[in-house]
């Protein structure tokens, strides 16, 4: 959602609204609620579900076009989804019970008895009988699902595609319009499966290149909602009518140079186009390519009627992948990024070690297949996630704190061109030091290094070498993986070569489960930091020799110059 407001009544409520990453008003909830209810995405009202129901009442028109509306008790115990659940609401309650330790409460029919939303579905929009089709089978009777043209890859939940092929009703995933209004008792999946090649002279008349589209799908009996690209030749997509064609239809401008067009076959070459723009084909080629392997013409090249635009149409049989490798911060929502937030929320797949997969839990929802993994299975992990992703699914391999610290990101960067390079993001997070230094206060403030104690990828040799230097470089220090189970030995000699280059009087902190429920913080020296209270999700921090304790805080000073001198 883009725009989320919250909006409080009592001093209570305003002490929880400010635990919050939202804008926030305070005072009389039924004129707040008036003045935004047209203006925002979702509201999150504190107060009581009687006074919630009432401000929101007379405002009430649609579930279309509702705003998501959430209630949060004054004690923060509940975060009950009042209205606009598949629009929001729901989610909004389980991130809200994540960042205030509150009740989501959620009481949406599909959502209480684990079956996919039909409107809801990533890379589907749905019409038709939503609700009677979702009456049925929730009363026992599934409906039958069917495919039309060769759509029968496109990924969908597993509970659809585990739906008999007969039965009282139908699901159909269709990019082509009905023939007449949907039955009664049929839901039409909607895929953003065609891809739309254009071609546009310097000057283009937008209004004419958008109804070439329209009569072009219409001819082809295609539904408009089914766009999920327009292509075109990479020096056209600053053209006015080539951008607005994809503003207004909100799917992806894909651009690709002329020798890459140039190779693509298509069914009418054009030789002036050659002379013009260095490929005999600009639309059908721009079409074949962004829909992908395996994809076909539907619609050769057509001409707009002020001929300073083309159009070609092609149908991708499933849609592209994306593996977005999301680091989820210490563990707390609050300290998780909202872009990490959106990618996992936004996936269709969530993989991941299980204990990080349920940092992420208040983001999951009914219709996401979840893929939990043991540790030490770190390659198949990621293996799994690229397979997943080079199918077609939208994949979140999640870790914690920042998923290119010790973590994931290197080897599925590493392993993707087995894959096919399907698209990748990595999304950053707060890496454990960092989670640690802001609980410190600043004992990152100068030069400092970050160094992994655990032998098992690295040969020990190689770490003592990287500690020595750190110590010799008199950096700020934070070790990560200090100890085990297993590992018993290798904290006492990394502290024994730290402090060989400064005193024993160094401050030092102990940091375990930082951000999550346990959070424990011992502040120390050095010298009388004792490695039995360090286990395998602690983090250790040795200052140099400039640090220093400012009270409970740990402080590197960065040596600006004093205001006063």
């Amino acid at each position: 959602m883009n725009r989320v407001v919250c909006c409080s009544i009592t001093a209570a409520g305003a002490e929880i609204a400010r635990k919050l990453p939202y804008e926030h008003t305070h005072g009389g909830l039924v004129a707040s609620v008036r003045q935004l209810w047209d203006q925002v995405d979702g509201l999150v009202l504190i107060g009581a579900t009687g006074i919630a129901v009432r401000a929101i009442a007379p405002h009430l028109s649609g579930k279309a076009v509702d705003p998501a509306v959430v209630c949060v008790d004054d004690a923060g115990r509940f975060a009950i989804a009042l209205c606009g659940g598949h629009a929001g609401a729901n989610q909004l309650a389980r991130e809200l019970g994540g960042v205030l330790g509150a009740v989501p409460v959620v009481t949406t029919a599909t959502d209480g008895s684990g079956l996919p939303a039909l409107d809801t579905l990533p890379g589907l929009r749905a019409d038709g009988d939503l609700a009677g089709v979702t009456r049925s089978w929730l009363d026992g009777m599934p409906p039958a699902l069917a495919f039309d043209n060769d759509l029968d890859a496109w990924p969908i939940p597993p509970e659809l595609r585990a739906l008999p092929h007969d039965g009282p009703n139908r699901v159909v995933v269709s990019d082509r319009l009905a023939d007449e209004r949907p039955l009664r008792g049929e839901v039409r999946l909607r895929p953003r499966s065609l891809v739309l090649g254009v071609g546009a002279s310097t000057g283009a008349d937008p209004d004419s290149l958008w109804e070439l589209v329209r009569s072009g799908l219409l001819a082809q009996r295609l539904e408009i909602r089914s766009v999920g690209v327009v292509a075109t030749i990479d020096r056209k997509l600053n053209e006015p009518a080539v951008r607005e064609l994809a503003e207004r239809l909100a799917v992806e401008l894909r651009g690709f140079d002329a020798a890459t067009l140039a190779a693509v076959a298509v069914p009418n070459p054009s030789e002036a186009a050659r002379r013009a723009v260095g490929t005999p084909s600009v639309s059908e080629a721009a079409a074949l390519l962004a829909a992908g392997p395996r994809s076909n013409l539907i619609a050769q090249k057509t001409v707009s009627s002020s001929a300073d635009s083309t159009l070609a149409i092609a149908r991708r049989r499933a849609p592209e992948g994306h593996l977005a490798v999301v680091g989820l911060g210490p563990g707390h929502p609050s300290k998780r990024t909202p872009e990490a937030s959106a990618a996992v929320r936004h996936s269709d797949v969530v993989i991941g070690y299980a204990a990080y997969v349920e940092l992420a839990d208040d983001l999951i929802e009914p219709r996401q297949q979840i893929v939990r993994s043991p540790i030490g299975s770190e390659e198949q992990r990621c293996r799994d996630a690229l397979k997943l992703a080079s199918e077609g699914h939208r994949v979140a391999l999640v870790c914690s704190g920042d998923p290119g610290v010790y973590a994931m990101a290197s080897l599925v960067c590493e392993l993707s061109g087995e894959y096919g390079q399907p698209p990748l993001t990595i999304v950053p997070g707060v890496t454990a030091a960092l989670s640690a230094a802001a609980v410190l206060g600043s004992p990152l403030g100068h030069d400092h290094a970050a160094i992994s104690l655990s032998d098992l990828l690295t040969p020990w040799h190689v770490i003592t070498r990287r500690l020595e230097a750190a110590a010799a470089g008199d950096f700020v220090v934070s070790l990560y993986n200090p100890r085990s189970a297993r590992r018993t030995v290798q904290l006492g000699e990394a502290l024994r070569i730290l402090a060989s280059s400064r005193p024993a009087s160094t401050p030092a902190a102990v940091l375990t489960e930082i951000g999550r429920v346990g959070e424990s913080v011992i502040r120390t020296t050095l010298g009388e930091l004792d490695p039995s209270t360090v286990g395998m999700l602690s983090l250790v921090v040795i200052g140099s020799s400039e640090t220093r304790w400012i009270g409970e805080r740990m402080v590197t000073p960065r040596g600006y110059p004093s205001s006063t001198s």
